[in-house]
């Protein structure tokens, strides 16, 4: 059995890796609402959700917890960033949680068939 080590290394990847995941999601999920959006206002929204994911996860939170506070603070940083309707902003951060489940899935079954590839 491997014994991993958790690092300060490791935990900031971790959560810049996150955020930056979550940045892309959150503007194929502005751009499919609002058109065509200004992808930088995307980066104002990914890393609050992947901190309280990660910090969530290393104080073992209760995972509905974790998941209703980033769906909150995901949906104030759609708000803030861009500066729509409450409806909207709604639509943007269902999008984006539907995106970021789908576009995670599949990368996570892209590795585990590259870790069981033969030789």
């Amino acid at each position: 059995m491997l014994l991993q080590t958790v690092t300060p290394v490791s935990v900031l990847g971790t959560t810049v890796l996150l955020a930056l995941f979550l940045s892309v999601t959150a503007h194929i999920a502005a751009r499919n609402v609002l058109g065509d959006v200004d992808p930088r206002r995307a980066l104002y929204i990914g890393p609050l959700p992947a901190v309280i994911s990660v910090v969530g996860n290393a104080l073992e939170l209760p995972a509905g917890l974790i998941l209703l506070a980033a769906l909150l603070v995901d949906g104030t940083m759609f708000w803030w960033s861009y500066e729509r309707s409450r409806r909207a902003v709604a639509a943007m951060t269902l999008i984006h949680a539907v995106v970021t489940t789908l576009l995670a899935g599949v990368l996570i079954l892209i590795s585990i068939l590259l870790a069981s590839m033969p030789g």
